[in-house]
């Protein structure tokens, strides 16, 4: 099945909740932005469906380092962030350098990785069949 990144960028949007964002941010989640602290687990997903390179960049308010950001850079160099509009404007996120891709056995965000990969499955109408190692 081909992958259109628009009905994965849906999908992903509707499959995201309080138990899909890193967990010790998880009381300051919302609706009104629920892309906040969903970056690392939907890059992931997002690199299990097409591939690429993951992306890190760190992420500064008031020239202070409070956090790290993660998205995708497909084949061809596209970079692909379904997450950067959870950040204020005063919050400056660095240019991104490629990662390896990190195990999810044992990951701290793995639980909420597998609920988000799921959902994205399901809305996709795809089995989720990852197999380990991950």
């Amino acid at each position: 099945m081909t992958m259109v990144l628009s009905d994965v960028e849906a999908a992903v949007r509707r499959s995201w909740g309080a138990d899909t964002c890193t967990p010790e941010f998880r009381e300051r989640w919302s609706a009104e932005n629920p892309a906040r602290d969903q970056c690392g687990v939907t890059a992931m997903v997002v690199n299990d469906l097409f591939g690429g390179e993951l992306m890190v960049g760190d992420v500064y308010l008031d020239g202070v380092r409070t956090d790290m950001h993660w998205w995708n850079r497909l084949a061809g160099g596209i970079e692909i962030d379904l997450t950067r509009e959870q950040f204020e404007p005063a919050e400056l996120v660095t240019e991104g350098a490629p990662v390896p891709r990190p195990p999810v056995r044992g990951a701290r965000l793995r639980k909420e990785y597998e609920v988000l990969r799921g959902r994205v499955c399901a809305e996709l109408g795809i089995p989720d069949e990852k197999e380990e190692p991950w």
